[in-house]
Parts: C-alpha cells; structure tokens; sequence
C-alpha cells in the first residue's frame, strides 16, 4: 500500500484527490513514517491504474503527457489534439506495439466500443468512460513472437500481460470481448480468458524527435515528500473498509 501510495504522490495526482476521504493522509505514507490506515482506505477505494500509467510515464519525463487519475483523459488527448499529446491514437487491430505504447480497453460491460466506436463517443464529447490502459514494455515478433504489457489495479497489484504477435509485429488474435457472451465456466473456456477486453486503441509513443518538439511535462513541478504536510486530515467515512481502522462505513448514496 506504500507503493501505490507512491505512484500518488511522484506523479503529481495525489493533490488533485484531496476531496476524497483519506487522500491527505497519503501525502506522508510513502515516507517511513508510521502506518496510516486512512491512507489504506483511500488506495482500496479508489482505482490507481492510470496514477501507475502516470507515475511511470513521470518517471520517464515524455513530454506532451499530462497526468491523470482516468485513462480517458490521456486517451482523449491524443484523439483530439494528436499534434500537442505524446501519442497517436491508431487501431490496435493493424499498429504495431512498441515498448513505451499504451494499450487501452473499454470497461463497460454491457457494450462494447472497438477503435471506431470509441472515436466516435469522443468526438460526441458526450464525457468520460471507464478505462484501463496497459503500458507495453516489450514487442518481439522474431524472437518469442510476444508483446509484453504492465498494467496497475490488476488483480490487487502491478501486473504483466502476453499477448501474441504475427510476424510482422502487429498483433495476432488481439482477444476482444463480446457482448452475450457465455460466463466463465468449465464449458467456456474462451471466456475465462483475463486478456479477452474491448481493446479499443493503441495509443502509441511518438518518436524522440516528435517527442522533442512538445513542452517539457507539467509533472516536474511536483513537491518532494519531504515539503508535503506532516498532519493528517481527519477520515470521514469509508466504502470497502480497512479491519481495525476504527472508521465508519460511508452510507449508500
């Protein structure tokens, strides 16, 4: 829980979560000082993947990246303003994957979007959608034909992913998810497959030299955790609570 509370703080998010219970309690926990179970709190309530997309991405200095605690604002960037955003928003049924990519799925259940319909919802500006996007660290088509992804909030940890490429780099029966289709089961075995997502877009990382082009990253002007505050803030409530923390339970909406 420290680590996570550390992709908070070094990708410059964290002071963005200051209305939600526990978030300032997170401002000193990654530090060696004693446990915060506020903090605790916090980290299992709110999703982290896209602060571990934008930790990583601090921790690289890509400039034209803007850090974000929803994987729809970076995805959106790069659909709406291609010149000014690290990436260019391509289909990953045809782009080859490159390490430093993002590869992004839809988390909506009950549809599925695909690279065309997802364009098309940001073009309509109709607002965010649930995401989650994987970062490629790898791509070997001639050697064990596999492209490698790390994803944060997978599972309850930071996660690697395989997924098969052809020959010519692209991938090669990227699972895709559909609609109606049977429950994992014994009987469904296509269906139990953790790598079967609505992959929509593979946002893929321009070139040094493109790259050099943007302004420096926004993120370089984050505190040291030695300047954040040294007194928490009070924990009000708590949706999926930590054993023994002593906070109430939120009420239901």
């Amino acid at each position: 829980w420290r680590r996570v509370a550390g992709y908070w703080i070094d990708s410059g998010l964290l002071s963005r979560m200051e209305g939600f219970p526990g978030a300032a309690d997170c401002e000193y926990a990654a530090a060696d000082r004693p446990a915060s179970s506020a903090c605790r709190t916090f980290i299992i309530d709110q999703p982290w993947s896209a602060a571990f997309v934008s930790y990583v991405m601090a921790k690289a200095g890509v400039p034209g990246f803007h850090p974000s605690a929803s994987h729809f604002d970076y995805v959106r960037d790069a659909y709406l303003h291609p010149d000014a955003s690290a990436f260019q928003y391509l289909d990953p049924a045809s782009a080859r994957p490159a390490a430093g990519d993002l590869l992004c799925y839809v988390r909506i259940p009950s549809r599925t979007y695909g690279y065309e319909g997802l364009a098309s919802a940001i073009a309509a500006g109709n607002g965010s959608l649930p995401m989650h996007c994987d970062i490629v660290v790898a791509a070997n088509p001639s050697n064990d034909g596999l492209a490698y992804s790390i994803g944060g909030n997978v599972q309850q940890g930071v996660t690697m992913r395989l997924l098969h490429l052809n020959r010519s780099g692209n991938f090669w029966g990227l699972p895709q998810r559909t609609v109606g289709a049977p429950a994992c089961s014994p009987d469904a075995l296509s269906s139990c497959d953790f790598n079967r997502q609505d992959w929509s877009v593979l946002l893929k990382l321009k070139s040094p030299a493109a790259l050099a082009l943007l302004p420096n990253p926004t993120y370089y002007n984050v505190p040291s955790r030695d300047t954040l505050q040294a007194n928490p803030s009070s924990q009000v409530c708590c949706v999926n609570c930590v054993v023994g923390n002593d906070v109430p339970r939120c009420p239901v909406p």
